[in-house]
C-alpha cells in the first residue's frame, strides 16, 4: 500500500471520528420543553438528550399528568376532587381519587410534624384575603375570627379503607395549593425515570426538580432567589442532582395598605399573614412534596424551630432568609451553597 493511499485512509477516518463526535455531542445537547398553565402556575418540562418522536410522546404525557392532577385537587374547578369534599363540609364523606386521598394524608402528617402550622383547613381564610387574585383585601377582624373556628386540621377525617375523606364542619375548606405541586412534580419525575429519561428538569411554578444520572453530566446550578428584588436576582446558588427545590417567600404573592405588606402565607392561629423575621424558606430534598410542605411549614415555625426541625430529617435541607439580608444554612448544605451577593451574609445561630 502506497503512502498516499495510507495517507488518504487516515484523512477519512480523521474525518469519519470528527463527524462521530459532533453529532454525538449533538445528540447529548438537544433538549425538548413543554410549557403549560395548571395547579394556578405555569409550568415547564425539559427532556434533553431524547429523540424528537420521543420527546413529543413523554412531554405530551407529562402534560397529561399535570392536567389530571389539576381537574383532582383544584379548588376552581368544579367537580374536582377538592371542590366535592368543600362542598360536602359538615355533611358526608366523599369518595376521591387514590392520589387526592395520598395527598391530603401527607398533609395531616406534615400538618402533625409542624405543630399545625401547616394546615390545609386554611381555604376559609384564603379565599378571604384572595391574595393573589383580583379580589385580593385586607379584611376586618372580625371577619378573621369568624373564620378562625373552621381551620383545624383535626377536624379532617379519613376512610382508608373506602378512600373517602369528610370535613366534620360545614363551611370548611381545604385548600391544596402549599403540596399539590411537589406532588405532581414527583409524579412527573416518576414517569420521566420510567421511559429512561437520564436527564431533565420540572419547573412547576418555582417547585425545581433536576433529573440526571450524574454519569457524563454536570449538576444543575439553582439560583437562590433574593427576596428583596422585584427582578428576581439571585444572592447565591446550589448545585443539584435528583433533588428538587421549594422557596416559600414573602415576595412571590402580597398585597399592600397604608404602607404595609401582607403576604400570602396565612398563620392558621391568627389568620393573618405570618409574622417573623423570616422573608424566604429553601427546602432541598429527593422528594417534591417534602420540599413543598416543608417550605410553608418551617416559615410558620420560624428560624430557630423550623432548623430544629428540619436538622431531625433525613436528606432534607433548608436555606433561611431573614429580612435583615441574614442566610442560615441547615448542616447538609453548608459546604454546596455559594453566596454572590455580599450585601448577605453567612450566619450561624448560637446552638449551631
Amino acid at each position: 500500500m502506497n503512502k498516499k493511499k495510507i495517507t488518504f485512509i487516515f484523512v477519512i477516518l480523521i474525518l469519519a471520528l470528527i463527524l462521530f463526535s459532533f453529532f454525538r455531542s449533538s445528540s447529548q445537547n438537544t433538549k425538548y420543553s413543554k410549557t403549560s398553565y395548571y395547579l394556578g402556575t405555569v409550568n415547564e418540562v425539559t427532556v434533553f438528550n431524547v429523540k424528537e418522536s420521543k420527546s413529543d410522546k413523554i412531554l405530551n404525557e407529562c402534560d397529561s399528568i399535570l392536567r389530571y392532577i389539576d381537574n383532582k385537587m383544584s379548588t376552581h374547578i368544579p367537580g374536582s376532587d377538592v371542590s366535592k369534599i368543600n362542598d360536602n363540609a359538615g355533611k358526608k364523606f366523599v369518595r376521591v381519587s387514590d392520589d387526592t386521598f395520598f395527598v391530603v394524608k401527607e398533609a395531616i402528617q406534615y400538618s402533625k410534624l409542624s405543630d399545625g402550622y401547616f394546615d390545609i383547613t386554611i381555604g376559609p381564610l384564603s379565599n378571604l384575603w384572595a391574595i393573589g387574585t383580583d379580589k385580593a383585601k385586607v379584611p376586618s377582624d372580625s371577619e378573621i375570627q369568624k373564620l378562625l373556628p373552621l381551620i383545624d386540621y383535626k377536624n379532617i377525617i379519613l376512610d382508608e379503607k373506602n378512600k373517602s375523606i369528610k370535613l366534620t364542619k360545614e363551611n370548611m375548606k381545604i385548600d391544596l395549593g402549599a403540596i399539590a405541586k411537589g406532588y405532581a412534580a414527583d409524579k412527573i419525575v416518576a414517569y420521566l425515570k420510567s421511559e429512561d429519561v437520564k436527564k431533565g428538569l420540572v419547573n412547576l411554578g418555582g417547585n425545581i426538580f433536576t433529573l440526571e444520572d450524574g454519569k457524563n453530566d454536570k449538576p444543575f446550578k439553582i439560583g437562590i432567589q433574593d427576596p428583596t428584588s422585584k427582578n428576581g436576582e439571585s444572592i447565591g446558588n446550589i448545585e443539584t442532582t435528583n433533588k428538587s427545590v421549594v422557596t416559600s417567600g414573602i415576595y412571590e404573592r402580597f398585597i399592600e395598605k397604608d404602607g404595609k405588606i401582607y403576604h400570602h402565607m396565612l398563620n392558621p392561629f391568627t389568620g393573618y399573614p405570618f409574622e417573623n423575621n423570616l422573608s424566604s424558606v429553601t427546602i432541598i430534598s429527593d422528594k417534591s412534596i417534602n420540599c413543598d410542605a416543608l417550605s410553608t411549614s418551617t416559615f410558620g415555625l420560624g428560624l430557630e424551630k423550623g432548623m430544629d426541625l428540619i436538622n431531625k430529617i433525613d436528606n432534607v435541607d433548608a436555606i433561611f432568609i431573614t429580612k435583615d439580608k441574614k442566610v442560615y444554612l441547615t448542616k447538609g448544605i453548608k459546604d454546596n451553597f455559594k453566596l454572590t451577593d455580599k450585601s448577605f451574609s453567612i450566619e450561624k445561630l448560637n446552638k449551631q
